[in-house]
């Protein structure tokens, strides 16, 4: 079955950079795009990037501080976030999907996630 391993969330000051990962696991996968998506405490599950997995065709949000990639060869997606801020604290989910969606920014345009990575940043 396919997992999907996201790692490097952590705590990180107010102006400062965090790179997360996301491994594909567990089976053979053919994704058409991944993405990452965010959720804090009282909130809904927020779109962030996404990536297509051949073309390396990006869509962001308005988080224009976020940058997606992609390693095809090591199945792993990254997420670097630059100039962090108090309000980008939440739980980063990786996400993937199996074929083309017409609103990629929904949660529900995708076929699996991960449990997710911490990101808290402190002013």
């Amino acid at each position: 079955q396919v997992q999907l391993v996201e790692s490097g969330g952590g705590l990180v000051q107010s102006g400062g950079s965090l790179t997360l990962s996301c491994v594909i696991s567990g089976g053979v996968v053919n994704p058409y795009c991944m993405a990452w998506f965010r959720q804090a405490p009282g909130k809904e599950r927020e779109f962030v990037a996404r990536i297509t997995w051949q073309s390396g065709i990006v869509d962001y949000s308005r988080h224009r501080r976020f940058t997606i990639s992609r390693d095809g060869a090591k199945n792993t997606v990254y997420l670097q976030m630059n100039d962090l801020k108090p309000e980008d604290t939440a739980v980063y989910y990786c996400a993937l999907g199996t074929g083309a969606s017409t609103n990629i920014r929904s949660p529900a345009s995708y076929d699996f996630w991960g449990q997710g990575t911490q990101v808290t940043v402190s002013s």
